[in-house]
Order: C-alpha cells, then sequence, then structure tokens
C-alpha cells in the first residue's frame, strides 16, 4: 500500500508557508549550542558576508524606506547570525588553534593571513580602525537619526490623523483613500519606532566583537601555553592571527549592515531612484563641475604635487561639465526651433462652426504663478483637491457637477485667480503659492506674523504664513490650509450658490434616464407625457435656489406627476415638491434634533405682507427693517448654534424667500405645510 501523498505534499506546504524562517531561526540558536566543522564554518562564514552584501544593495535600489518594512527584523536576523558565528569561531579557534592558523577554516585563515598579511600588530590597527568607523560613526549616527526620526514622526502623527479627517470632510478623498493613508501613518510610526530600537542591535554587536577579540587573544595564549605546550611568541602569534582573522570576518558584515541602516534611515520618506536621484543632484549641476575641474587643474600644475592624478581628474571633471552644457544647449535649441503649425504654412481654411468653442459651464483661470498649483509634475494639488470636491458635491446636491476647466489667463495679476460660470467671472482672489493661510476661527491665542488677508469663500480673518510658521500658527489656535485648499473651498462655495446655473436640460435629462432605469413607468408618465423638460428644470432650479438639495429625485418626480393635473405653473409646483419633501427640508435643517426652533411673523407685519404678497412689492423702510430683524435673529441663533428658521404662511413664504435669499444667507424660509406633523416646534421669537 503506497503512503498518502498528504504527508510530504504537507510538509512542502508548511515550508512554503513561512516554515522556513522558523527552521533558520533555530539552526541560528543551535549554532550556538552544537559544534560546527570547519567546512560548514567556512561556508556559514561566506553566506554570512553575501547576506551583508544582500542587504545592503537591498537599501540602495528600494524606492522608499516603507518599502522595506521587514528590515528591523532582518536586521536582527542578521546580528543574530554574526554573533552565533563568533561563538561558533572562538569555540573552534580555542579548541583546535595549536593546531596552527588553518584550524578554524579557510576564511579565517585568509583574513589573518591575506588581508592582514600576517602581521598580528596590522590586524590589530585594521580591526580598530573598522570598530570605530562602524562603532563611533555609522552606527552612532545612525542610531541617532533613528531615534529623532521616531520622536518626531510619532508628535507629528495626530497631525496627520486629523488631515486625513479634514480630508475626508472636505470630500477630498475617498473613504478607501482616507483607510490607505492612514495605514501609512501607522506603518511609518511602526517602522521608524522599530528601527529606534533595531539600531541598539548594531551598536550592541560591535561592543561584543571587540569583547569576542580580547577573549580569544588572551582565552587562546592561555590554553597554548598553559595547555598545549606552546612557547610564548607562538602562542601569541597564532592565536592573534586566529583571533583578528576572526574579528575581521565578522566586522566586515557588521559594517555593511550598519551602512544599510544608516543608508535606510536618512533617507526620505517619498519614493525615489537613489542612484538617479545620487546623479541628478550630485553630478547634474555643470557649474559645479567646471569649478571643481578649474581647482583639480590648478592643484595638478603646483610644483611637488600628484600632478597627473590632479590633472585627470581634473580633465575629466571638465569633460563631463562640457558634455552636460552642450546637452543643456541642444535642448534649448531645439525647443527654439520646433516645426511651426502645420496651418501656419498652408493657406487659412475658412471659417466654420467647429472654430466657435463652447463656454464651459465652470472655469477657473490663474495667474502665471499659480500655475505650479495645477501642474502635477510639480507636486501641484489643486486637480487632485478639484476632483474630490466635484464628487461631494455631486453626492450632496444631486446632479453631476461639470468639470471644472482650468486656464491659464496672463492678463490677470501674477498671484490672482478667478473662477467663471459660463464664461462669466463670478468671484476672484489673490493667493500666495510659497505661503499657507492662517485663518481666525475667532477664538485665537495671539497673533502672528505675516500677510494680512481675507478667507476668500466666508470672509473670515487671515494671515498668510510661510510653511516654516505652520505648527506656531496651530498651536496659537489658528487653522492653517495650503493654497490648493483655498481655491477649492472657494470654488465649492461658489458651485454651492450657483448651482441652478449649472443644472440645465441635459443635466435634467440625464436624471430622468437614471430614473426610467429603476421605475420606467413613473419617468414614462412624467415626461413628456405630463409635463414638458423645461417645467422640471425649472422647478429643479427653483429648489436649488431655495438651497435645496434634489438627492429624492424620485420623491420630486412622484410629487409633480401628482400635482401636474392641479397647475403646471413652475412655483407652484416647487410649493407642492417642498411640501413633499418637508420631512427631508427639515431634517437637513435641524439633523435628528427632537425640537425645530422657529421664529414666527407677528400678525400686524404678517397682514401687511399679505396685502402686498401679490405685487411682490415692499415699501423701502419696511424692507430694510424687515431685513434688520431677521439678521439679528439669524445672529442669535448662531450664537446658540442652532439653525434659524421663520415659520410663514404658505402664501408668504416664496416672497419672504425670495427676499432674503442674498440679504439673509442663513435663514431658512418653510410654510407651515412642510412641517411634518409629528416635529415639535419650539417658538424664539417672532418678528415685528
Amino acid at each position: 500500500m503506497s503512503a498518502p501523498p498528504s504527508t510530504a505534499g504537507g510538509w512542502r506546504g508548511a515550508l512554503r508557508q513561512g516554515g522556513i524562517a522558523p527552521l533558520g531561526l533555530l539552526a541560528l540558536l543551535a549554532m550556538v549550542v552544537v559544534p560546527l566543522p570547519t567546512p560548514l564554518l567556512d561556508a556559514l562564514f561566506s553566506f554570512n558576508i553575501a547576506v551583508s552584501l544582500i542587504v545592503l544593495l537591498a537599501v540602495f535600489y528600494v524606492q522608499r524606506p516603507l518599502d522595506l518594512s521587514v528590515f528591523p527584523t532582518v536586521l536582527l536576523l542578521t546580528t543574530l547570525l554574526r554573533l552565533a558565528l563568533n561563538v561558533a569561531s572562538t569555540r573552534v579557534v580555542l579548541l583546535h588553534g595549536h593546531e596552527g592558523p588553518g584550524a578554524a577554516g579557510k576564511v579565517i585563515e585568509s583574513f589573518g593571513e591575506f588581508v592582514i598579511g600576517g602581521n598580528f600588530a596590522v590586524g590589530l590597527v585594521v580591526f580598530a580602525i573598522l570598530t570605530i568607523i562602524n562603532f563611533v560613526v555609522v552606527t552612532k549616527g545612525a542610531g541617532r537619526i533613528s531615534e529623532v526620526s521616531a520622536r518626531f514622526i510619532l508628535d507629528a502623527m495626530p497631525g496627520k490623523q486629523m488631515a486625513i479627517d479634514a480630508d475626508l470632510n472636505a470630500g477630498l478623498i475617498t473613504r478607501e483613500e482616507a483607510k490607505l493613508r492612514r495605514d501609512e501613518v501607522r506603518d511609518e510610526a511602526d517602522f521608524y519606532g522599530a528601527m529606534d530600537g533595531a539600531s541598539k542591535f548594531i551598536r550592541g554587536d560591535a561592543i561584543a566583537g571587540i569583547l569576542i577579540l580580547f577573549i580569544n587573544l588572551f582565552g587562546g595564549f592561555a590554553i597554548g601555553t598553559l595547555q598545549q605546550g606552546m612557547g610564548f611568541a607562538d602562542a601569541a602569534r597564532t592565536y592573534a592571527l586566529l583571533s583578528i582573522g576572526d574579528g575581521l570576518v565578522a566586522q566586515l558584515p557588521g559594517l555593511l549592515v550598519s551602512v544599510a541602516v544608516a543608508m535606510l534611515v536618512s533617507r526620505m520618506t517619498r519614493a525615489q531612484d537613489m542612484g538617479s536621484t545620487l546623479s541628478t543632484q550630485l553630478f547634474g549641476q555643470g557649474k559645479a563641475l567646471m569649478v571643481g575641474a578649474g581647482v583639480l587643474g590648478f592643484l595638478g600644475l603646483v610644483p611637488g604635487m600628484p600632478n597627473l592624478p590632479f590633472l585627470l581628474l581634473g580633465g575629466a571633471l571638465g569633460y563631463a561639465a562640457w558634455r552636460i552644457r552642450k546637452r543643456q544647449n541642444e535642448t534649448a535649441v531645439a525647443d527654439a526651433n520646433l516645426p511651426a503649425p502645420l496651418a501656419d504654412a498652408q493657406a487659412p481654411a475658412e471659417v466654420s462652426w467647429d472654430d466657435l468653442a463652447p463656454v464651459d459651464p465652470l472655469g477657473i483661470e490663474v495667474g502665471y504663478r499659480l500655475v505650479p498649483l495645477v501642474d502635477r509634475s510639480h507636486g501641484g494639488q489643486l486637480l487632485a483637491r478639484i476632483k474630490g470636491i466635484r464628487r461631494k458635491l455631486t453626492q450632496e446636491l444631486g446632479f453631476l457637477v461639470p468639470p471644472v476647466h482650468i486656464r491659464d489667463n496672463l492678463e490677470l495679476s501674477p498671484s490672482s485667480y478667478r473662477v467663471l460660470v459660463h464664461g462669466v467671472p463670478v468671484a476672484s482672489a489673490d493667493v500666495h503659492p510659497d505661503r499657507e493661510l492662517a485663518l481666525d476661527p475667532g477664538r485665537t491665542l495671539g497673533r502672528i506674523e505675516g500677510i494680512a488677508a481675507k478667507d476668500p469663500a466666508f470672509g473670515l480673518d487671515a494671515v498668510w504664513i510661510l510653511p516654516s510658521q505652520r505648527a506656531q500658527a496651530e498651536n496659537l489656535g489658528y487653522t492653517v490650509v495650503d493654497p490648493a485648499t483655498v481655491i477649492a473651498t472657494h470654488v465649492s462655495h461658489l458651485v454651492r450658490e450657483h448651482a441652478p446655473e449649472l443644472l440645465g436640460h441635459e443635466e435634467v435629462q440625464a436624471l430622468l434616464n437614471a430614473l426610467a432605469r429603476n421605475a420606467p413607468k413613473l419617468a414614462e408618465d412624467l415626461c413628456p407625457k405630463t409635463l414638458p423638460l423645461s417645467t422640471i428644470v425649472r422647478v429643479l432650479q427653483n429648489l436649488l435656489n431655495e438651497r435645496v438639495p434634489i438627492r429624492q429625485f424620485r420623491r420630486i418626480a412622484e410629487a409633480l406627476l401628482e400635482h401636474a393635473t392641479i397647475s403646471q405653473d413652475p412655483t407652484q409646483l416647487t410649493a407642492a415638491v417642498r411640501t413633499a419633501l418637508g420631512r427631508f427640508i427639515v431634517q437637513e435643517l435641524n439633523g435628528l434634533a427632537p425640537e425645530l426652533p422657529v421664529y414666527t411673523l407677528a400678525p400686524a407685519l404678517e397682514r401687511v405682507l399679505q396685502d402686498s404678497g401679490n405685487s411682490g412689492a415692499l415699501e423701502p423702510g419696511l424692507a430694510e427693517r424687515l431685513h434688520e430683524g431677521l439678521g439679528d435673529c439669524v445672529r442669535r441663533q448662531e450664537a446658540a448654534g442652532e439653525p434659524a428658521v421663520l415659520l410663514v404662511p404658505g402664501s408668504l413664504r416664496p416672497l419672504l424667500a425670495r427676499l432674503v435669499r442674498h440679504s439673509v444667507p442663513g435663514l431658512a424660509v418653510l410654510a407651515y405645510h412642510e412641517v411634518p406633523e409629528d416635529k415639535r416646534l419650539r417658538l424664539v421669537g417672532s418678528v415685528g
């Protein structure tokens, strides 16, 4: 009977699923106790050097530190491997060192004979120099960088989390992107915290290498003279060469790993190719190479100096500088001599309708200093901010906000921008692309130096500050945003204000097409059977004018279909739709609060408005006093943290809503029949 195949397959599966690493760790610990033959010891020493070299190259070619998140564990394992080999080689040196330099293996013998020439005094000096470089220079510097990086990253972690939450709430990123960014912040903190502790392994390994060298020296000398009967000179020479060779074999991989640690923690956190970055930033400056070539050439002409090496190096640098300059000139000439457009070489074509460019529904024009905010190759974030705002506003308003076309305009001042709706400028402002805007929410703890300004979107007091002042401003209570966020927030505010102008026949037809997929009978009966498309567009624009989102388009369509048989006047249909959306409108204003605070009109004022309601004209003094009274109501409600709602009869609601739409923007005007029957009302006051 054949053996069940699951046994071998189970072992192979276990190894494939990560069983090799635990077995390797157990083998490392076993090397401390189990004696190893010299051929295996040579193989392990060679393997240790190869692993250290691979670790160094992996650090050099990795794009960013977080891509090598397993590095602290690798650092621990390589340190354990070196210490285990030290223990195993010490056992061999002390047991068989009297047999000659080859008793501890070919690797230790080669380092003792070839690297230091068989001279233990030279070996001690070389070992001391390598130890000083590793312990004092590389390891200490890398440990300090790791410690500082870990502290600063942990201190900045709450601020980064708050920035991610702010971008998510502003609609600049999705929930998936926010989750990825939170994971990246957490991984970054874990990585640098682990590197802060793992760098101590290298420090301890360097100290252990020094102690093991002296233990081998004195222990070997004692064993050779007292137990093996060797002469003092022979014992000193033999065990010194073996101990120094053993120390160098361990110190060289340790130095490679220490350099890898220092390179990893001293890199920038963003993704970059170290080789190309070094060649571009260090050797890509023609002026620097030219000056260096001149200095080396001058030194090569000084009598008594090594003239030939200096002249050769100066010539090489001069040639490299010439090549860089030549390449830059060729690029400039090629850009200047680009072929003219084909239209210039041919006869001018006839003018056609294709030459009439359509007007963009939504556009931004920027001065030339703001162009880097749009250019992604220069780190510009404005396009990403606008994309996030479009997504958020589309979900809030209930229709697809048109794309925002951004172009430069040399007629604007360098730091200015303006927003256009259907080609007409609706707002403009100035921003400083090299600064950040610190907004004063009204409860700051002090003032900060900068350029005084106003927030373009809401008119708050603000200061343009340098990026280095951000931490100081946040500590004083300011809200600090970058220029791209300032422009994006302004655009978001303007889109909400001009939403009725952005909703046209094409957008409403797209809403009807979407409704037809979910409720085909409703869409078929509504348009064009019952209402023309233009009437539906007008009703939806009226709702957006009164800041009522049209997300519940199916409920709107049902209300239109129900009341279209009574009247097809857009104003009356809008009132009917508002009644159907009453619960939704109240919830948008007051959330799930059990009570709705409201103001009402004094009876005398209500009679006056009823008498003038048909004409829609008010005496100027009365209109001014009405605006002042309603403005006071809004300010009191804002101070109390509650919505400002004016409850009026249904016949007066359109008139008052039109009167206060722009003069008192924070006031919501509701009709009595728009409030759900189960909603409790709390009378705050009356307007007389």
